[in-house]
């Protein structure tokens, strides 16, 4: 189930909140200029499925995110727990860091953890299967894949050189909880 938990920044031990309802999580992410949505697909997808039937199950909803807000390239990152890189790429995440273009990113298997560094608190989002979450250009935020990655998600770029991250040097993300906690 997806879940939103709302922590002053000063503290990662107790949230002033956690929401479970798709219209509670996305209007208080709404208020922070975070657009979080849920999609279905018009076709089924079997495991094991090609990045190209990836992208036909859910063609409509791409194309409207494309045409209305410019975004210039698309993919598909599937990743499982047997993949030889899954603790380096972890760690690619894990540090706070923003980006100059909005990091679009929809769920198709799986789930991972946005943190969103807004103000003063931290916005933790349990993003799962369905979840559409868009974090707007300069939030500084960072994600967790957990320590058995299991997700596969679309991605869409404004940047045609897909992910370019610029990292803060602040320690905050190592103090909050991660995916596995």
């Amino acid at each position: 189930m997806s879940s939103l938990s709302v922590y002053p920044e000063s503290s990662a031990d107790l949230p002033n909140k956690v929401l479970t309802h798709l219209e509670d999580i996305a209007s208080t992410l709404a208020a922070v200029g975070v657009h979080f949505e849920r999609w279905q697909a018009l076709t089924p997808l079997a495991p094991g499925c090609s990045q190209e039937q990836v992208l036909a199950a859910y063609r409509p909803q791409i194309e409207q995110l494309m045409s209305e807000r410019g975004y210039a390239a698309v993919d598909v990152l599937s990743l499982s727990d047997e993949h030889p890189d899954k603790a380096e790429l972890r760690a690619r995440f894990l540090d706070e860091h923003r980006h100059a273009e909005d990091e679009v990113r929809f769920f198709v298997v799986g789930s991972g953890l946005f943190s969103l560094h807004i103000d003063d608190y931290v916005y933790a989002v349990l993003c799962e299967k369905g979840d559409l979450i868009s974090v707007p250009a300069g939030t500084r935020h960072w994600f967790d894949m957990g320590e058995h990655p299991h997700f596969v998600m679309i991605r869409l770029f404004s940047n045609t050189d897909g992910w370019v991250a610029e990292f803060t040097g602040d320690d905050i993300a190592s103090r909050f909880p991660r995916l596995d906690d």
